[in-house]
């Protein structure tokens, strides 16, 4: 049908190139490393730095796709602003542009009026300590470019030293080659929410049921869908996703990630593909969100997203680096009723690399499951 190249070839690449493999699709899946899991069940791979302009350019002239679908953030979004005038851009160049850079999708979400966390920008230290010492509160400090967390740091007010540190910390793991961060008013919210919004071609834009999820250090750990109700916030929320993906334009799945303060609905972030949050969609509902994806840019019919059944996921993660590792403890997981355990398959582990999943009808059983899993390192 379409020959699609693929820019991100983690765990959530891998799914959405099975999802395209059954609607017929060639997948060329790239990434920085070898043997990447999309790249295990995809038609071709290729293995090369996509910041790099150069190389960027030329394997895209080279591969000639019809569409090409960047699933991570670490991507030259300004090859791919000027590629779009001859090729599709999923969702489009702009959406990549803007949300691959924190400061750039905070501003026009501010600009369309959403509400936000109270925050500034800072491109080096001195900027950093002066918008601290303005802000006078409990803040979050973070690259505007980076996934996963890394480089993120929460420091409170009147702590000059954690403000020094949280400046480096942000600058060595940051994605690209911007020195810059956001300093964001930390928000004691009640719980966050990624709400899975659909832009179709020819029909309206619809959300997947609404997905609860918990961070740690600003990384994704557990969520759960279908087992809390948000009442009339889950249509603000809604209205606030139209609006901002709107905006954005293009088609295809966006996740969109929003704090819940009481009756107040604050957004946070938005990537505009799959989310991990919403790996939990392959458990519950009839349409994951890989699959959704893949038909919204391939502009076929979605008749209806229906949630089966409840569920709960916890994430697997590596506690060490090392070149070689297995998880133990799969069959045991799998014994559980209604539990369901993912491999991820990558070929290495380092500190906090999600590494594998488990699906579970509630938060205690996924909880549960994950406790038995062990990772052993060689």
């Amino acid at each position: 049908m379409k020959k699609i190249m693929l820019l991100g070839s983690g765990e959530l690449g891998r799914e959405l190139t099975i999802s395209l493999k059954r609607l017929g699709c060639t997948v060329v899946a790239c990434d920085r490393y070898e043997n990447a899991p999309a790249m295990q069940v995809a038609d071709q791979a290729l293995v090369f730095d996509m910041l790099d302009a150069e190389h960027l350019r030329a394997h895209v002239k080279s591969v000639d796709p019809d569409l090409v679908v960047p699933e991570i953030e670490a991507i030259n979004t300004q090859v791919l602003l000027e590629l779009e005038a001859e090729r599709t851009i999923v969702p489009s160049a702009r959406a990549v542009d803007l949300t691959m850079n924190r400061d750039r999708i905070r501003d026009r979400a501010a600009e369309l009026g959403l509400p936000t966390a109270k925050y500034q920008y800072a491109e080096n230290l001195d900027e950093l300590l002066q918008g601290y010492r303005e802000m006078n509160l409990r803040a979050v400090v973070k690259p505007v470019m980076s996934s996963s967390g890394k480089g993120q740091s929460t420091i409170e007010a009147g702590d000059e030293a954690g403000a020094r540190a949280a400046w480096h910390h942000g600058v060595e793991n940051m994605r690209g080659d911007r020195p810059k961060v956001i300093i964001e008013e930390f928000i004691d919210f009640d719980y966050e929410i990624t709400l899975l919004t659909l832009r179709q071609k020819n029909a309206e834009t619809v959300f997947c049921p609404v997905i609860r999820h918990e961070q740690v250090d600003g990384d994704f750990k557990r969520s759960e869908q279908g087992t809390f109700d948000m009442g009339a916030l889950e249509a603000q929320a809604q209205n606030m996703a139209r609006q901002i993906t709107d905006d954005l334009q293009g088609y295809g799945l966006f996740g969109v990630e929003f704090f819940v303060r009481g009756q107040e609905v604050i957004f946070s972030e938005l990537s505009p593909r799959p989310h991990d949050t919403g790996l939990l969609t392959l458990y519950t509902q009839n349409l994951s969100e890989f699959d959704l994806h893949a038909r919204a840019i391939l502009h076929l019919p979605i008749s209806d997203i229906t949630l089966l059944r409840p569920g709960a996921c916890h994430t697997i993660n590596a506690e060490q680096a090392s070149d070689s590792y297995t998880i133990e403890n799969i069959a045991k997981v799998e014994a559980i009723p209604q539990v369901e355990a993912m491999h991820f398959n990558k070929p290495s582990a380092y500190p906090n690399r999600r590494l594998g999943i488990v699906f579970a009808p509630d938060a205690p059983t996924a909880e549960l499951a994950r406790s038995h899993i062990t990772i052993t390192y060689s």
